[in-house]
């Protein structure tokens, strides 16, 4: 590794880091409008979607696989049913985990 690419990784730890601990040391001193405030609540759900979309619709990283073949969509689906069904964290991943290996068990 290079001195450039060190002080690249070096350099995006610190910025990262700062952003990161001003909210932990400001505190309550620092008032969000109304507006960031709401949109903040749906950071989670936007990070979470980026990671799971690729992963269930690109299986293998590289190609689309949109039919009933890819067990990663099947049991995303039934985690989507269930958790909008019975709202209900756990049993949307307990579910969703169980079709999905039940899925690929029966594909072989």
């Amino acid at each position: 590794m290079s001195g450039r690419e060190l002080a690249l990784i070096l350099g995006m730890t610190a910025v990262t880091f700062l952003v990161r601990y001003a909210f932990f040391a400001l505190g309550e001193r620092v008032a969000f409008p109304p507006v960031v405030k709401r949109a903040l609540r749906y950071v989670p759900a936007a990070v979470l979607t980026a990671i799971v979309v690729p992963m269930v619709l690109l299986p293998d990283g590289t190609h689309w696989q949109l039919n009933w073949h890819n067990a990663w969509m099947v049991g995303a689906l039934a985690t989507g049913l269930i958790a909008w069904r019975f709202n209900h964290l756990l049993a949307s991943i307990g579910g969703g985990m169980l079709v999905f290996f039940v899925y690929r068990w029966l594909l072989g």
